[in-house]
């Protein structure tokens, strides 16, 4: 009997037990109308899901659900989609936490836009990974019209470039890498010239030429003391350590002090030391606060250091009336931009720009098998020559579909209201007295706290009420806010970027906070009468 002969007459180990061939679930020419129906009856799952959804969070603890995730038998698959789908709304969609959900004021998450949807669903099914030229032609191109797009926006020139990320921290530390480089590199030939003139840099007749490896532990990076930890991680991951980062001091505002960033560049180069990069936020995460980004930017160019711009949060002001808020960052070295926040991406869409697409070279390395130097000569486009990732998915399709779609005022139409919503929240927050609220925001996030005393005299237990209230919200399902600590004080926050919350919807949410601090204190002992009284 022939192999041919021998395979088709002998059933598949699928077809003897019934289960349906493995191959038919391969997504190609002949499964088009099972992949149709397959993701047409989960898109109208999901649809249904977000219709009937009253809350975003049912309130389910931990260990209520890990017996129920815990439960399910991998090796035992259902062979049927449809089961797939019923066993899924147990296990997640049941309990998620939705950010479509006005009452959902916690995290930088925003709720996202159907033409970003849509291009979710055809990157996924094509998926093309935007490495090299030979997997992803047209996807490359348009990955790289829409960071041309973004440079442009941001106003770095014509030698600008950058790639796509994972999200911010990824994007940050890209850009602290790239600086690290470029210090390293200026130092080395600075410090190795013998006619460069500087004094104290090496001992007289030193013939001995300065190395990498000194180099790297005189580097300093300056960062705002409400910057985003992921500058102190980039640090770590590139052998310079945490404490390589300098926190600037910020005023009453949250933002970075010129004065006090100035002093700590003037002893740096007192003490020796390298300013490497500064790295300037424009949106922290608790305060949406923007770094003086003009004077920032006088200072970086005074003292040789690369500045850094941190818009993850803020980018979404390049497409926002608001845009001047941003003056200043035309002059950066690199930037961070996550679309996933205020662009109503969904995750992941970020990229890191840079001014320069030389300094891009420092995360260049060739492999002859994927992207072997002669196809640079011949100027083919693999985006993994910029990128510190090798696989990467087409994450730009997202935001071309938005701007093909919605247009870029589109976008920022969304953002401007709810910036405005936060600026109207604000005064309602500054207006009553059951709370204390921290500063005015700039863009959309309010940090405050539940007052069980109007002269805050007893800051432990206003510590402990709003620990509580936060939980109990939570818990309860009905409202989903963040917290943070200021100044040794812990605090409530409200993150908006869902511009179908109302000020109405913020209200009930103060009201529900304000009940479950009123009910923690009632529920306290009353203090003991101490001996003396």
């Amino acid at each position: 009997m022939s192999l041919l002969a021998h395979s088709a007459e002998d059933p598949s180990p699928a077809a003897r037990t019934g289960a349906p061939d493995s191959r038919s679930q391969l997504f190609n020419d002949s499964t088009t109308e099972h992949y149709r129906r397959s993701v047409a009856e989960g898109v109208a799952r999901i649809a249904d899901k977000i219709s009937a959804t009253r809350r975003p969070f049912t309130g389910v603890t931990v260990d209520g659900l890990s017996p129920t995730v815990a439960g399910i038998d991998l090796e035992q698959p259902l062979h049927d989609p449809a089961a797939a789908l019923d066993e899924l709304e147990e296990v997640y969609l049941r309990d998620a936490v939705y950010f479509h959900h006005p009452r959902y004021l916690a995290h930088l998450n925003c709720p996202v836009v159907i033409p970003a949807l849509v291009g979710e669903a055809v990157l996924s099914a094509v998926n093309s990974s935007l490495d090299t030229w030979d997997q992803s032609a047209g996807g490359t191109l348009i990955e790289r019209r829409l960071i041309d797009w973004t440079a442009r926006r941001i106003g770095l020139g014509e030698r600008a470039d950058g790639i796509f990320t994972s999200g911010g921290t990824q994007s940050n530390l890209q850009a602290m890498l790239l600086a690290r480089d470029e210090a390293c590199r200026t130092a080395l030939a600075r410090e190795n010239d013998p006619d460069a003139g500087i004094p104290g840099e090496r001992p007289q007749g030193a013939t001995t030429p300065v190395r990498r490896t000194d180099i790297l532990p005189r580097l300093r990076i300056f960062a705002s003391q409400v910057g985003h930890f992921s500058i102190e991680k980039a640090a770590t991951l590139l052998g310079l350590g945490a404490e390589a980062v300098i926190a600037v001091p910020c005023g009453p505002d949250k933002r970075m002090r010129a004065d006090a960033l100035a002093a700590e560049l003037a002893l740096c180069e007192a003490e020796g030391l390298i300013p490497m990069a500064v790295v300037a936020t424009a949106g922290t995460t608790d305060f949406g606060s923007i770094d003086p980004l003009p004077e920032v930017a006088d200072l970086c160019a005074r003292y040789g250091a690369w500045m850094h711009v941190d818009a993850a949060y803020g980018c979404g002001l390049l497409v926002s009336r608001r845009r001047a808020l941003l003056d200043g960052i035309e002059r950066a070295d690199s930037v961070t931009v996550d679309y996933h926040k205020s662009f109503f991406q969904p995750v992941s869409s970020s990229a890191v720009l840079v001014r320069d697409h030389a300094t891009l070279r420092h995360v260049t390395y060739h492999a002859d098998y994927l992207n072997p130097a002669r196809m640079a000569e011949r100027r083919i486009p693999n985006q993994v020559d910029k990128s510190i990732q090798t696989t990467r998915r087409f994450d730009a399709l997202k935001l071309w579909l938005t701007l093909r779609t919605m247009g870029a005022d589109g976008i920022g139409e969304l953002f401007d209201e709810v910036i405005d919503r936060a600026a109207d929240a604000w005064k309602i927050l500054n207006d009553d007295p059951r709370f204390d609220v921290v500063v005015e925001p700039q863009l959309s996030t309010l940090v405050f706290r539940y007052l069980p005393y109007p002269d805050d005299r007893d800051p432990v237990l206003s510590d402990e009420v709003n620990l509580h209230a936060r939980e109990a919200l939570f818990a309860s399902g009905d409202a989903i806010v963040a917290g943070t600590v200021v100044d040794g004080r812990h605090y409530l926050k409200f993150t908006l970027l869902n511009p179908e919350t109302t000020l109405a919807d913020i209200a009930t949410v103060l009201d529900l906070i304000a009940e479950h601090a009123g009910a923690y204190l009632a529920a306290r002992p009353e203090p003991a009468l101490s001996a003396a009284s």
